[in-house]
């Protein structure tokens, strides 16, 4: 088996993991000619032309890719259909207006994506994914991308394995392998070859790319790297388009209503045409041009520019969206968890004191003007008892060198947690002896245990040193006295952190395992203090103005977090802890959640449930953490945030990045993303309506007039003065009150609007016939232009009534953008109806003069139906989920929402998991 593997690799520059896993580690660095010192500089430069760069898809920007792109819409495919029909049948004119649509479509669409692109590129450059690698005997930091077969790579808490490893060393190492097999249960991994044949997913002495470290650390030899990988090989199959958001889905469920809407109009119009003996091809056009009228055509463009708009103005806040369609997410959130370090507090541990197992402080320094120098209770040479090692015997060392022994990070303060390198920068851990001590074997911090173990020797002799959870900790001495109790309640009802060190000889221990933990001595408390953010209050009070609940969830003592939560003014209306999560059946699980506001002493199974619950319920969830134990609950959430200083796996997990940790730009983000949501829905609600009336006035008329309504290419330029007119819709101002509350898609709402307003419209429609024909008795020329005028007058008009709730309608100002480009359209109205039949165009687009008489009514109609369609929005507005009042928000006491959300079953994420740890391995 070695030999016939070491010669496949050494062919080919890599070694697939289910054939180095049943090598040994000697068999397997000489398959690949590597060293446990690691490869040469020239000898990495000489594997990385052979075999690539470790990456699963390219981060080029294209500009023909997004260009083609653009014409995958079924709405632009329906316009190049008409433009090439038109064109070959004589109609010049019509295609010409329909290419000018299509070109204006396809260019702002381009524009946006491709500006769109580039700024996503920008994030891929400025968020880099780094792997911990020895190279000629040093340890160096590169880029994942830059790993080669042979390379001898670090892994350990919270990072994602950089490529597929075969382990040569394992110290109690676990990766959770959920994104390959889908098992939720971390596999345990060690050095020792398994049999020939061992299944993938059994691979103990490998750890594969795109797993997760969840226990303990390792190094490993890279053994395949990009493609070679399993992950890498379903990351290519799965392309790159990711699962869609639930405003993804609203589009397209928006575009096949207006499909099927479009095909019932179009047939009818075609079967009447054709029943009125019209000639085919008149009948063809004509009802091609209302496919092409009751669609809107610019729906993509307008979404994309405020998507790209929405990004950019977070990107300002040091806010990064790693995809457009993740802004409008965060508009929808109405629950967000937060942890409470770093997001509520300010992040920066530090030592306030510590405590004997008396209770009692062991030293705390005190003001240098607190004792007199005289003092014979303090001489000034005293050293003080903070600084003491302890009593070198059997009892163990004090509380503070007890911390630094059981400690992950290093003495300069690098590596570890924010806890352990708040102990090393304590201005007494100087002065503890930890030289005096030498680690035998440790026993990683994880987070059901919630805490850390080493083994060392000194100066009594052989002793084992536990630090953590002061619960925890506490369950596994013996005679704790009740002093320590006491002062442990009351450290923690005033905020602190604390911790508790124990410790027993142990000298016949040569490893430690979990089972060793036991009998142990109280060495005493560290009580250390994060305060609250100074801002933290005033973001919590914007997120609860916008309808966003919060709720805190952590893994430190309830006391703690509800200490908190009452320093910043949140409220706390219940209380959680892992232990009662357990005891309740999913079933119950989302009732309990919404009487509780704090989720303390949590696993990161725990966070993961409580979002899939609140998300089952049919709330929107947002789940902010930057640890690899909020690893599954960031991938279960709508929206994953995390920081730009989080773990590897909470990075990757995450869909928005902040540059700084602040709950005041979420409120920020959530602003942003309903802004889009109004803005996008204005143009939906202004098409569907106005271009459904015009279609259904079109259908009524072709009915009984014995010629064409107006000409197909007039319903084109018609669509297309109004389009270009709502292009502004994403720089509209949005009032106070649709943003107060998350609004949704519902098709129902849409439906209902466009058979108010579009009947609505075609009964001005219908008038303005009347007044055509029986008063002014005008021809086809002169009906078919004062259609055009009066359609194209109310239907852009119309745009400062349903844009807002206010009424009247211009208590809420527009922006200047969409107020010049409504009055430009209407102007164009105007030019129609007295400039362009005096021109040569007039002609080719079947324009004639108008008598001065229509003028005044046109004006007449269009405010009665800017009056009758305020009267009618009141009523409509008020019950519409698309533009919602303000109303009670959820998860706050002694309020109800006003409509109950409804249940949905939790989504598989495996998918969406992939698309983004993939993102990882890219290149450029």
């Amino acid at each position: 088996m070695a030999v016939r593997a070491t010669g496949s690799a050494r062919d080919e520059g890599w070694l697939a993991a289910t054939d180095a896993a049943a090598l040994t580690v000697a068999d397997a660095l000489a398959a690949l000619g590597g060293d446990p010192q690691g490869l040469t500089p020239d000898e990495v430069r000489r594997r990385r032309d052979r075999v690539g760069p470790n990456a699963v898809r390219t981060h080029r920007v294209s500009a023909l890719a997004v260009l083609a792109r653009q014409f995958r819409s079924a709405l632009l495919g329906l316009l190049l259909a008409a433009a090439t029909v038109s064109f070959f049948v004589g109609e010049r004119t019509d295609a010409v207006v329909i290419g000018v649509i299509l070109a204006v479509s396809v260019g702002l669409g381009f524009a946006n994506e491709y500006r769109a692109e580039r700024a996503g590129a920008a994030l891929h450059d400025r968020v880099r994914h780094v792997a911990s690698v020895v190279r000629a005997g040093r340890v160096e930091t590169v880029d994942v991308v830059d790993l080669v077969p042979g390379d001898v790579v670090r892994i350990g808490l919270g990072q994602v394995v950089p490529a597929d490893l075969r382990l040569v060393e394992a110290h109690r190492l676990e990766c959770d392998e959920s994104a390959l097999t889908g098992e939720s249960s971390a596999a345990v991994k060690d050095t020792a070859p398994v049999p020939p044949g061992t299944p993938p997913d059994d691979l103990a002495s490998c750890a594969l790319m795109g797993t997760v470290v969840r226990a303990g650390s390792g190094v490993g030899l890279v053994v395949a790297t990009a493609g070679h990988t399993a992950f890498g090989r379903i990351a290519v199959g799965l392309g790159t388009r990711h699962g869609e958001t639930e405003f993804q889905q609203g589009l397209r469920r928006f575009s096949l209503l207006l499909a099927r809407v479009a095909g019932v109009l179009t047939a009818l119009i075609f079967v009447i045409n054709l029943v009125l003996h019209r000639p085919v091809i008149d009948a063809v056009l004509f009802s091609l041009a209302i496919a092409v009228g009751i669609t809107p055509q610019l729906l993509p463009a307008i979404v994309t520019a405020s998507l790209a708009a929405g990004t950019r103005a977070l990107a300002a806040r040091r806010v990064l969206v790693k995809r457009l369609v993740c802004v409008e997410d965060l508009g929808n959130v109405e629950v967000l968890f937060t942890d409470k370090t770093g997001t509520l507090t300010d992040g920066r541990l530090t030592l306030a004191e510590a405590l004997g197992p008396d209770g009692q402080p062991v030293g705390t320094p005190a003001p240098p003007d607190a004792a007199d120098p005289g003092d014979a209770a303090h001489p000034p040479d005293a050293t003080h008892p903070l600084d003491a090692a302890g009593p070198p015997d059997a009892a163990g060392p004090g509380p503070l060198l007890a911390g630094l022994l059981a400690n992950e990070a290093g003495p300069d303060g690098t590596d570890g947690n924010p806890l352990d390198r708040a102990l090393w920068q304590a201005p007494a851990a100087a002065a503890q002896p930890v030289d005096a001590y030498r680690r035998v074997a440790v026993l990683p911090f994880d987070h059901q245990r919630r805490r850390v173990s080493v083994l060392v020797n000194g100066p009594a002799g052989r002793i084992l040193v536990t630090k953590g959870a002061a619960e925890e900790v506490l369950a596994l001495c013996v005679d704790v006295p009740q002093q320590a109790r006491d002062a442990l309640d009351a450290r923690l009802a005033d905020g602190g952190r604390v911790v508790a060190v124990a410790s027993r000889p142990a000298p016949d221990l040569a490893g430690i395992d979990p089972a060793d933990e036991q009998d142990l001595r109280l060495a005493g408390l560290l009580v250390l203090r994060d305060p609250p953010k100074a801002d933290a209050a005033g973001a919590v009070r914007r997120l609860a103005a916008l309808g966003v609940t919060v709720k805190v969830i952590t893994g430190d003592h309830p006391a703690v977090a509800v200490r908190v939560c009452e320093q910043l003014g949140l409220p706390v209306t219940g209380v959680l802890t892992g232990a009662d999560l357990a005891g309740l059946d999913d079933a119950a699980l989302p009732a309990a959640i919404e009487q509780a506001s704090v989720f303390a002493r949590v696993s990161p199974e725990d966070k993961a449930r409580l979002v899939r619950a609140q998300r089952t319920a049919g709330r929107d969830v947002a789940f902010l953490g930057d640890g690899v134990n909020d690893a599954l609950a960031l991938h279960a959430a709508d929206v994953g945030i995390s920081v730009d200083t989080g773990t590897d796996v909470a990075r990757d997990a995450a869909d928005v990045l902040l540059l700084d940790k602040d709950l005041d730009v979420l409120a920020d983000g959530v602003t942003e993303g309903r802004r889009i949501f109004a803005n996008t829905i204005k143009y939906v609600l202004m098409g569907t309506s106005s271009n459904f009336g015009n279609m259904f006035s079109a259908a009524g008329a072709s009915a009984f007039l014995p010629f064409l309504p107006m000409l197909p290419g007039q319903i084109l330029l018609n669509n297309l003065i109004y389009d270009l007119s709502q292009v502004a819709i994403p720089t509209d101002r949005v009032d106070a009150d649709q943003l107060a509350r998350p609004a949704h898609w519902d098709l129902r709402e849409i439906r209902r609007f466009m058979l108010t307003f579009g009947p609505l419209s075609s009964l001005f429609d219908f008038l303005a016939f009347a007044l055509l024909l029986g008063v002014l008795h005008a021809g086809p020329t002169e009906f078919r232009t004062g259609w055009f005028v009066e359609s194209l007058a109310t239907q852009t008009l119309v745009v400062f009534a349903i844009r807002t709730r206010a009424s009247p309608f211009w208590r809420s100002r527009p922006s200047r953008p969409l107020l010049a480009a409504a009055l430009a359209a209407a102007l164009a109205a105007v030019a129609v109806a007295w400039l362009v039949p005096y021109l040569p165009v007039a002609g080719p687009l079947g324009f004639g003069p108008l008598p001065p008489v229509f003028v005044p009514v046109v004006v007449a109609l269009t405010v009665a139906y800017l009056a009758l369609v305020e009267l009618a929005k009141r009523t409509l507005f008020a019950a519409s989920d698309l533009l919602r009042p303000p109303g009670p928000v959820t998860g706050t006491a002694g309020t109800q929402q006003a409509a109950a959300p409804q249940a949905r079953p939790p989504d598989a994420s495996r998918r969406r998991r992939t698309h983004r740890r993939a993102a990882r391995f890219t290149t450029r």
